[in-house]
């Protein structure tokens, strides 16, 4: 159909995205304008704010104690559901309100994950009568009521019941941003349990995703054991600089069923969680380790599964450039490392291609609600079970007039389109700078 039939209007949708990850240290949230000048043009994407709200005490502990000992009853689980969406939806509250704007103006959409309490994508490494299965929480009525914006989940849910493992979730996301005519590239995002995405030269549409195993969770548990919770993470990575790696632990490790599984694979809390991290610790300790010595290896164990990814599972050629997400990536420790496996490939921060280090995962949500509130599908990843199509995401509508006004925009933007069409995914996008200039235009 050619563009000068469409008799649509351009786009303009202002969204909240935000990300409660595996670390569980607080609720990163964005404000992202995007528009469109028509479906058959890019994709225009503009940070407008970020920061993030720390998640601690009671809540906190009570998720980490229901992931941890994985024992529940229908009650905990529909209150700690209320619970999680009060405090989703007070967070984003006080982040407008901290940084000056008002969510009925200036907020069209709120997206994003809530927080994972069990994630199943392998269910043949586990015991017992298992299926694939996700669950995460934060109650989208309550964060649309509380708000009164129309609020998007359930992003992780809608993949796996397309066929997939619903993590990482970021191929459409990364390729769009990141994707290079010549060079193979890789996000790595290193949070609780860190997630790459390999991106083949050349073509958006040839993403795939999957996760290393743990990331900083293996680290921040050690740390939480030997500090008696009152640290939560190894700053700057000093007590891990300051042991000695046992790399026979390492090694062995390494060679359990999560690591040597073959892709496309995702994992959580329910594999590599506290309690596998504390054994770690009491295992050296028996042997005469310090705790900096435990901390050392147990990040090493993290640093090399990730170059074991890269090696097995890189693009034809290798990787060209890695950008770095997460907490994981300021720990000198993991990165000096994978330098030093790596010294012909380039590695830097995410924030050279306009994307908070920080900032991504909750970015890539606002994004997905956008394509969720379109009707319009996401890049299915390459080498992933099932290759179907689908629009994912769960919409919980806001007051009456502002969802309505939502709805309208959208119903105007496709104007006379044809419906075959709405679901194509997006295939090109630009990131707009605090100028307005679009500063790259990745995908094809």
């Amino acid at each position: 159909m050619a563009i000068e039939k469409w008799n649509g209007k351009p786009l303009s949708l202002k969204v909240i995205g935000t990300c409660a990850g595996t670390s569980m240290d607080g609720l990163d949230i964005v404000h992202i304008h995007f528009t469109q000048e028509s479906p058959a043009a890019p994709l225009k994407m503009k940070l407008l704010r970020y920061g993030e709200v720390p998640f601690d005490g009671p809540l906190k502990k009570r998720v980490m104690r229901l992931i941890r000992e994985n024992k529940t009853s229908p009650e905990e689980i529909a209150i700690v559901n209320m619970q999680l969406g009060d405090f989703t939806a007070d967070a984003i509250i006080q982040f407008a309100n901290e940084q000056g704007f008002n969510l009925q103006d200036e907020v069209d959409v709120i997206a994003g994950q809530g927080q994972t309490i069990w994630h199943l994508p392998l269910p043949e490494l586990f015991e017992g009568d298992q299926i694939r299965a996700h669950i995460d929480m934060a109650e989208i009525s309550v964060i649309a009521a509380k708000t009164g914006v129309t609020t998007i989940s359930a992003f992780r849910v809608g993949d796996v019941a397309l066929g997939r493992q619903g993590c990482p979730l970021f191929v459409a996301f990364d390729g769009l941003c990141a994707t290079h005519p010549t060079l193979n590239r890789a996000v790595q995002n290193i949070g609780g349990i860190a997630n790459i995405t390999m991106l083949p030269a050349g073509d958006v549409k040839q993403g795939y995703d999957f996760d290393t195993g743990p990331g900083n969770v293996f680290i921040d548990g050690a740390v939480r054991f030997f500090t008696n919770g009152e640290k939560q993470y190894d700053k700057d990575g000093e007590m891990g600089a300051a042991g000695k790696i046992d790399q026979e632990i390492v090694d062995e490790v390494l060679q359990g069923p999560y690591f040597l599984h073959d892709i496309p694979k995702t994992t959580g809390r329910e594999t590599f969680g506290d309690n596998f991290s504390e054994d770690l610790c009491k295992r050296m300790l028996a042997k005469g380790a310090t705790p900096e010595d435990c901390v050392a290896t147990i990040t090493r164990i993290t640093a090399q599964s990730l170059a074991d990814g890269y090696r097995r599972w890189a693009p034809e050629g290798g990787i060209d450039e890695i950008y770095l997400g997460g907490g994981g990536s300021y720990n000198p420790n993991i990165i000096n490392y994978l330098r030093e496996q790596f010294p012909q490939t380039k590695i830097q921060m995410l924030d050279v291609l306009g994307i908070p280090c920080g900032s991504r995962e909750a970015m890539d949500f606002a994004f997905k609600g956008l394509e969720c509130i379109l009707g319009r599908s996401l890049i299915v990843p390459q080498r992933v079970e099932s290759d179907r199509a689908g629009i994912i995401g769960q919409i919980q509508p806001g007051n009456g007039p502002h969802y309505h006004r939502v709805l309208k925009h959208v119903q105007d933007f496709w104007g006379d389109w044809p419906l075959e069409k709405r679901m194509d995914p997006v295939l090109k996008m630009e990131i707009v700078d605090e100028l307005g200039v679009a500063k790259r235009a990745r995908g094809e």
